[in-house]
């Protein structure tokens, strides 16, 4: 019994090790959903401080994966959809890719924690009418 608590915490802890999407791409989705976000609001949607999304869109600014304008108090971002990603395995893939794949957000009425069969639905919905641009 206390084996298996051990191997439950091991796990769990792993799993927290990493994710599929870094910091980097959530930032970048959050302003391809709203480029006049506030990076308050992209803190709190990425859960990372504010002073870690400034640092991002300073390193995908200078990496030319978006630009960054002054509209009054507020910025507004423009992406650039066709830069390629970065890694050598995406070689070939671009911004406008990864935006596409992660188009779907959850709404409040297709909460995938709160209703699991609603995105299982999703899911399924999602690989049946994929197509690739």
């Amino acid at each position: 019994m206390e084996q298996r608590g051990l191997l439950s915490t091991m796990n769990d802890r792993q799993g927290q090790r990493w994710t599929f999407l870094t910091s980097h791409a959530r930032v970048l989705l959050a302003i391809a959903r709203d480029p006049n976000i506030r990076l308050r609001t992209i803190a709190a949607r990425c859960e990372i401080s504010e002073r870690t999304v400034q640092a991002i869109v300073v390193d995908l600014e200078q990496a030319g994966y978006l630009h960054r304008q002054r509209t009054g108090r507020r910025n507004q971002y423009t992406l650039h959809l066709d830069r390629p990603l970065r890694h050598p395995a995406e070689a070939g893939l671009t911004v406008r890719a990864l935006v596409v794949l992660a188009k779907h957000e959850p709404s409040s009425a297709d909460d995938s924690h709160a209703h699991p069969t609603r995105a299982a639905q999703a899911s399924r919905t999602a690989s049946t009418t994929a197509t690739v641009p």
